[in-house]
């Protein structure tokens, strides 16, 4: 069987003929419109169902077998929108730039802030640097002489370095004393110590180093001996000024002994045992204000731990600025009632309470300081306080025509204030009055009979040889005559120890 027989296919017109439409007006068996026909195909095959339509005429292609192969045409592509090339390289210029700005920029501040840092590191590692060359340039001057005292920028000196600068400073004091006695005359030598205040040679020491002496020589820290001359001294506060003929000297420079505190380190340097020169000795301020009896007379001193020997009186006592804030003078010794031994306690005259004295001696001879012109004795602190008196300076005695007896104080008189300093014994009177000259006119104030009394006073000049000065507890001379409270005074001050 044919592929296409029985079918509306079954025949196909002849190859390279056209089809032709069919005739129209032929009889009863003509194709109806629409009726597709081959020319030369037989009556009364069926017309194409495809006549009439959009597909009349097509010619398929020439195949061996009909297939259908649609054609498809794919839509034109779009064309992208592209940017002209100069903008895109304005874009990256301005990018390139603005990353450029940035790290210049930053570049600038980074260097600016490291030439900030390097600069303060040169500073201050110059500054350190200088510091060293100090340090190291001091350190190879220790052996030569070094005038006044050197402080340091960390706020005080080690114990060695206030030796290496002060220790030609100190002196060893050498006296003749020539005694008499029912035996015969004696000679003997007293040993101490002092410090060169002046280049031009005046020297201080204690007075008790000196007392009696008919020789003084002096002893620098390089073996020069010169001999010396007594400019003045006073025996009331233990000071003496000495003299020698020479020029050049290591001085010292004095500090403030009022603004040591307890537990501030402390240096002394003097010759103890008049044998070992030049020894140092370190402790601290163990108190101050404290009353030491000496030679009968009270002083108000500095208390030290600091080892103070026979030989070290009138040394000098160093704070750790390199300064002399007091005169070593005294130490206990020896064992208590009870048994107990004493050690490290020493004591020094402040520097402060002595300075006005030690003008007066160089300028003067003696002191010229401000003079009351009475006897005192400290009052019984439990006695006042059981009858609710206040302390004071009681007055035995007033010298007719003194300051005292101008001013209207009587013997029996309590002194509670001179100016606008409270007295409560001897030791604050004394320190009282060394903030008057002679000539000054201040008040003070007395308690007689119970009552309160304010009394105006000029003060006189000390006298040379006076012994009742008002700021010591001196003896009372035996009565000449039957006065009844001077014969009190001369039993109560020689029996009782006031």
């Amino acid at each position: 069987m044919e592929p296409y027989e029985n079918t509306d296919y079954e025949s196909e017109a002849p190859r390279n003929e056209p089809p032709v439409q069919a005739n129209t007006s032929a009889g009863p068996e003509q194709a109806a419109p629409g009726d597709y026909a081959y020319r030369g195909a037989g009556a009364g095959r069926r017309e194409s169902p495809y006549a009439n339509s959009p597909y009349a005429g097509y010619q398929p292609p020439r195949q061996d077998a009909y297939q259908y192969t649609p054609q498809y045409t794919a839509p034109p592509r779009q064309k992208k929108h592209m940017s002209p090339v100069w903008k895109r390289v304005l874009a990256s210029a301005l990018v390139l730039a603005l990353v450029i700005g940035s790290c210049a920029i930053t570049a600038a501040v980074v260097n600016s802030r490291w030439e900030q840092e390097t600069e303060s590191l040169e500073a201050s590692f110059s500054q350190r640097m200088d510091t060293l060359e100090a340090q190291l340039q001091d350190a190879r001057n220790q052996s030569s002489a070094i005038s006044g005292s050197i402080v340091s920028a960390g706020g005080g000196l080690s114990p060695a370095q206030v030796y290496a600068s002060n220790v030609g400073s100190v002196v060893g004091i050498s006296s003749t004393i020539q005694t008499n006695s029912f035996y015969g005359s004696s000679t003997g030598t007293a040993t101490g110590s002092g410090f060169i205040l002046t280049e031009d040679g005046y020297v201080i020491t204690n007075c008790h180093v000196i007392d009696g002496a008919s020789t003084v020589s002096v002893t620098t820290h390089d073996g020069t001996e010169y001999p010396a001359q007594i400019i003045g001294s006073d025996a009331t506060n233990d000071v003496a000024v000495l003299k020698v003929e020479a020029t050049g000297l290591q001085a010292v420079t004095l500090g403030s002994s009022d603004s040591l505190i307890t537990g501030d380190m402390v240096v002394a340097i003097g010759n103890p045992l008049g044998t070992l020169s030049a020894t140092q000795t370190v402790g601290y301020v163990s108190g101050k204000d404290r009353d030491v009896t000496t030679d009968g007379s009270i002083i108000s001193m500095i208390q030290t731990d600091a080892a103070i020997n026979s030989g070290n009186s009138g040394g000098p006592l160093f704070n750790t600025n390199g300064e002399v804030v007091g005169i070593t003078t005294a130490k206990y010794s020896g064992t208590t009632g009870s048994g107990a031994s004493i050690e490290g306690i020493g004591f020094a005259i402040p520097i402060d309470d002595v300075k006005g004295i030690i003008s007066d001696l160089i300028d003067y001879g003696y002191v010229t300081g401000a003079y009351l012109g009475v006897t005192v004795q400290d009052t019984d602190s439990a006695s006042a306080s059981a009858f609710g008196l206040p302390t004071g300076a009681y007055v035995t005695k007033v010298e007719p025509g003194s300051a005292a007896a101008n001013a209207g104080i009587q013997p029996k008189d309590m002194i509670i204030q001179l100016g606008d300093t409270k007295i409560t014994g001897i030791t604050t009177l004394t320190r009282a009055l060394r903030n008057f000259k002679a000539g000054d006119t201040t008040t003070i104030t007395i308690i007689r009979s119970g009552n309160q009394m304010e009394l105006t006073i000029t003060l006189d000049e000390k006298p040379q040889a006076s012994i009742a000065s008002g700021s010591g507890s001196d003896s009372v001379p035996m009565p000449s005559e039957g006065n009844a409270e001077e014969w009190y005074d001369y039993y109560f001050r020689h029996f009782f120890g006031q």
